[in-house]
């Protein structure tokens, strides 16, 4: 019962409090259909100072859309013990887009991407097997209890490098051209695996031809302590170092209020002298009524640099079952860089504190 409150009251942190708010338009004979999505707004500002070449950015404030999007679930009922289900959702930016070259004019681009979009087939016998665009059974099943921030924040696969983010969390070898299959539930224990598809088809001049790299692992569930082991093969073509990415992580709900998480991640260098790392993260949740609260530290120690702490923080209030705000901060403490000045060659620290609020309404 406390791991359930604890979980529902995160999860209304997070944003999953859209999937309570869904509106059923369509229920009938094992069919059903359910619209829900969010439209969120924000103020950013901080992170990196500096571009990969060493160039100064603006990194002020800015009005944001924090990850607005619109989505459709659908299931029927086969039999008593299977279920066909699809998804699709879409992001939209609710603000503007960038692309005139400055910020606040709009150019009317509507939706920005096809964020999921996947098929499957549920028995309580046999297992879930799903194929489409979804997202990292690694994130999803290893690294979830981390996964807790709207924006920044999740520090694994990460790399210690901000300028990897976009490989990271949920697109982790993931999204698009995937197949994957995750077991029934035996007694607290259930194993997954994904592959996904590489393919220069089309191409003129193809460059790496076909290549498959999977992701897959182990996890526990059961009375408050959640434990779970998995790896991924982290290809240079999905953004990765060519080689195997391993992960654990660990977290207990002591409560109903509160739960704390420890994780390990690590990759070792490729043969060029890239990308290998080890990375330890501690953290924990509260929630207390309307509110909820998040906090994790990083200590990152890549092979080939400096090691850094990473720190996140967030606090959110729930308004109302559809309206919620919040505020996170983010330290991602990255290495000094070169970069040029008019007295010549000079260093400079990597970011500043990111800082993100807002409000979202979910429906």
């Amino acid at each position: 019962m406390k791991k359930t409150l604890l979980a529902t009251a995160i999860a209304g942190a997070l944003g999953a409090s859209a999937a309570a708010q869904a509106a059923t338009v369509y229920d009938q004979d094992g069919t059903q259909l359910i619209v829900n999505g969010r439209i969120a707004m924000g103020i950013a500002g901080g992170g990196p100072e500096y571009n990969s070449s060493g160039e100064q950015i603006d990194n002020g404030a800015e009005f944001v859309d924090v990850f607005s999007r619109l989505g459709l679930s659908m299931s029927h009922q086969i039999s008593s013990d299977l279920k066909a289900f699809g998804r699709v959702e879409w992001r939209f930016r609710g603000d503007e887009r960038t692309g005139n070259g400055r910020t606040g004019e709009n150019d009317y681009s509507g939706f920005t991407e096809t964020r999921h979009a996947y098929i499957g087939l549920e028995s309580n016998t046999f297992g879930t097997v799903m194929g489409g665009n979804y997202d990292s059974f690694y994130n999803s099943h290893v690294m979830a209890p981390f996964d807790v921030y709207i924006d920044q924040g999740l520090n694994f696969t990460l790399n210690g490098d901000a300028e990897t983010l976009a490989t990271a969390g949920g697109a982790k070898q993931a999204r698009g051209d995937s197949l994957g299959y995750i077991t029934p539930n035996l007694s607290g224990f259930q194993a997954f695996l994904s592959a996904k598809h590489y393919s220069d088809r089309g191409e003129v001049e193809p460059s790496s031809g076909s290549e498959t790299v999977t992701q897959g692992g182990v996890k526990y569930d059961a009375a408050g302590l959640r434990l779970a082991l998995g790896y991924v093969d982290d290809d240079e073509v999905g953004g990765g170092n060519g080689e195997m990415l391993y992960g654990a992580s660990a977290s207990y709900a002591f409560n109903d209020a509160f739960s704390a998480r420890l994780g390990y991640e690590t990759r070792d260098e490729n043969d060029a002298g890239v990308g290998g790392y080890d990375s330890w993260g501690l953290g924990g949740s509260y929630a207390m009524g309307q509110w909820a609260f998040n906090a994790d530290v990083y200590r990152v120690s890549p092979d080939n640099s400096d090691n850094r702490t990473a720190w996140a923080a967030g606090a959110y209030y729930k308004l109302s079952s559809n309206f919620d705000i919040f505020a996170e901060l983010y330290q991602g403490d990255q290495p000094e860089i070169t970069v040029s000045t008019d007295e010549g060659i000079d260093t400079a620290d990597g970011d500043d504190m990111y800082w993100l609020t807002g409000a979202r309404y979910h429906f």
